[in-house]
């Protein structure tokens, strides 16, 4: 049996420690979707104003992500765990106490600072204490996480605020965060090499403003057209700020994130894979929710429990992907995968409209999160075979920063296609009913993600099985 690159007292303990940690950030991604409008209700703020806390969410992963291969290498694992966790118990307690929305908004970005360390951390760490004969179950459970906490986050949330309060979300946050923190303390070892390189200025302003300007310019195009100065300025900001990151990065010994990991065919593949699957579960989280509510008139609770049978399909398949993965490889997973999410877009295509059976959508998401459990692990384990381990941390870094940014992206541009498809058939049909504009609209926004999981397809029939490196 091969020997774990790093030999820790407690693997699995460690490892929940990253996981839970992890999902709960996710989760935290999504939750607060469900209970936006008692939000508004309770704080007096717009809509516009209220987005912010999902918004703010993402701009907050979008700029640490980048910096976490950076992080390692300056803090023990165990610092920046501890730490991570620490942050997100206070972010909570700011969210379940908050007097206004501002405290509300503070306690968020405290929050996605907790996930900007620990979800690229538990990437990189799972890689490295498990022997590679168990690296593929492993991230069959990390690819349930990953699915999971922001397809669950509106199910759990609407179950939440329906029978208590959306205080109650942080509440639950700030126990689960303090047992693990616990859990944490004795489980949790050093697998880092600390060197504490030298800050580079350059790389920290070009990296910050540009992910940040980025992912900005993404949310705010959901509710502002991309000839809005808003909109436009922080994009092309952002861009050219990324082109000085990228070419800083090749020029320094040593990068914030070694781009050399791009020079993997698999792993720009993998990476390929991973943004489209998230680009499609942020589209399908927020399209299905507004279809079920605005269209078919279901309640947050109701709607959320729909979504339900998906994701425990997601969550069963995903340790059985897993732990088939050595033997299937990413190859036939990913190619069965696409094909099924592929069918799934089809189907909605076809069927959206005023009427669609609520069964016909149910039926639909499980076939769409089955195939989501056969792509986003072995599409990411594969990417990361690829490289040997002391670039782990620089490929978990550039997989999970794009990945966030294929969320932002995917639910900016599924909102803007619905904004615009239901604009159109109102201008052709202008005495439509609600329920039918609305539903034109979703349909509009679900030609792109059906154009997304094609070009994934497409993608799948490239990839080969990966040999992972010892060293």
């Amino acid at each position: 049996m091969a020997a774990p690159f790093f030999n820790v007292k407690s693997p699995k303990g460690m490892a929940a420690v990253l996981m839970i940690g992890t999902f709960l950030g996710l989760f935290g991604e999504t939750a607060l979707n469900m209970a936006l409008t008692n939000i508004m209700e309770d704080f007096d703020v717009s809509a516009a104003s209220a987005a912010w806390l999902t918004t703010g969410y993402l701009l907050v992963l979008a700029v640490l992500v980048p910096l976490s291969s950076y992080l390692v290498r300056w803090f023990t694992t165990r610092q920046l765990i501890v730490a991570a966790l620490t942050f997100a118990i206070i972010g909570s307690l700011l969210g379940a106490l908050a007097p206004n929305f501002t405290i509300l908004l503070a306690g968020r970005f405290v929050q996605a600072l907790a996930t900007g360390i620990i979800l690229p951390l538990m990437f990189s760490v799972v890689m490295l204490i498990f022997p590679i004969q168990k690296r593929g179950a492993v991230m069959g459970i990390v690819g349930i996480i990953l699915t999971a906490g922001p397809a669950l986050g509106p199910s759990i949330a609407g179950l939440i605020v329906s029978a208590l309060s959306w205080r109650y979300i942080f509440w639950m946050m700030v126990v689960v965060y303090a047992a693990v923190i616990f859990l944490a303390l004795s489980k949790v070892d050093n697998v880092s090499q600390v060197t504490r390189p030298k800050m580079d200025m350059l790389s920290l302003v070009s990296s910050t403003f540009g992910f940040g300007g980025v992912v900005f310019a993404l949310a705010t195009l959901a509710e502002q057209s991309i000839t809005e100065a808003i909109v436009y300025g922080p994009l092309i900001v952002g861009l050219v700020l990324l082109v000085i990151f990228g070419v800083r990065q090749t020029k320094m010994e040593e990068p914030m994130i070694d781009l050399s990991v791009f020079k993997s065919p698999m792993f720009r593949l993998g990476v390929a894979l991973m943004v489209a699957t998230m680009f499609m579960i942020l589209s399908v989280a927020i399209l299905v929710p507004m279809f079920l509510k605005t269209v078919l008139g279901f309640a947050a609770l109701t709607a959320g429990l729909c979504m339900l049978p998906g994701n425990v399909l997601n969550i069963m398949m995903s340790p059985i992907v897993g732990t088939n993965f050595d033997k299937v490889g990413a190859k036939i997973f990913t190619r069965i995968g696409f094909t099924m999410i592929f069918v799934s877009m089809m189907v909605f295509l076809m069927t959206i409209s005023a009427t669609t059976a609520t069964w016909m959508v149910i039926v639909n998401l499980c076939i769409f999160f089955v195939g989501v459990s056969m792509t986003i692990m072995p599409a990411q384990t594969n990417a990361m075979n690829s490289l040997a381990p002391q670039k782990f941390a620089d490929g978990s870094a550039a997989l999970n920063t794009l990945t966030q940014i294929a969320g932002a992206l995917g639910t900016a541009i599924a909102i803007t296609m619905f904004t615009i498809g239901q604009q159109n058939y109102i201008e052709k049909f202008a005495d439509a009913l609600p329920a039918e504009f609305l539903a034109h609209g979703i349909h509009t926004a679900f030609i792109v993600v059906a154009v997304i999981s094609v070009l994934g397809l497409i993608g799948s029939f490239f990839v080969k099985n990966v040999q992972p490196l010892e060293k």
